[in-house]
């Protein structure tokens, strides 16, 4: 198999197939916290995307060239967490000056992208599984994508949820774990294609 169809492969399956948080199950906080409106969840999604492809490019290089030759890569969590933790104040110093709006939408969400374990979670998944530095971005940028296809996907069906007639112990959080499970099992179906 080549280059070229294996990053293909690593992207498709991030995305889709393994998709971090219906068949890994990472990420259910802002997942379900900021699924109440599309625009926001595509706001969410569009962070996540900027800080899981650059952490993953910044973290892959900082293990390769640092922690592993220097025999320190026990160190990793710890510093990808202060990876993640610099890029997350670099997204949130942006938006605040550029979309004030989405700022103040994603409100106290926008700050746990750092705790997100999606994002840590696919910095050690890169690790795991030997990535070099592109296949190590490549995963990030489809597991970012497979984030943002979830979120956007839940908060568009939690719109049109709002106008259905639910019964009352189903309404609130119960219908949205149910309607994620739902995601959830309907994902499963994709891992057959790879």
């Amino acid at each position: 198999m080549n280059y070229v169809t294996e990053l293909i492969l690593i992207l498709v399956s991030s995305a889709i197939v393994n998709n971090v948080v219906l068949s890994q199950f990472l990420g259910i906080c802002p997942f379900l916290g900021v699924s109440k409106r599309v625009e926001t969840a595509a706001g969410m999604g569009g962070a996540v995307i900027f800080v899981i492809t650059i952490a993953s490019f910044v973290s892959s290089v900082i293990y390769k060239f640092i922690l592993a030759p220097t025999g320190f890569d026990y160190m990793k969590t710890i510093v990808f967490i202060l990876v993640i933790a610099a890029l997350v104040q670099f997204v949130e110093m942006f938006l605040k000056k550029s979309v004030p709006s989405l700022y103040q939408s994603l409100g106290v969400y926008l700050p746990l992208i750092t705790t997100n374990c999606a994002v840590l979670g696919t910095a050690l998944n890169n690790v795991q599984y030997e990535y070099d530095i592109l296949q190590s971005v490549i995963n990030g940028v489809g597991v970012s994508v497979g984030f943002t296809i979830a979120i956007v996907i839940m908060a568009g069906i939690r719109e049109k949820i709002e106008y259905n007639d639910i019964p009352k112990t189903f309404k609130g959080s119960a219908i949205v774990l149910v309607t994620a499970g739902l995601m959830a099992m309907a994902f499963l179906g994709f891992s057959g294609i790879i």
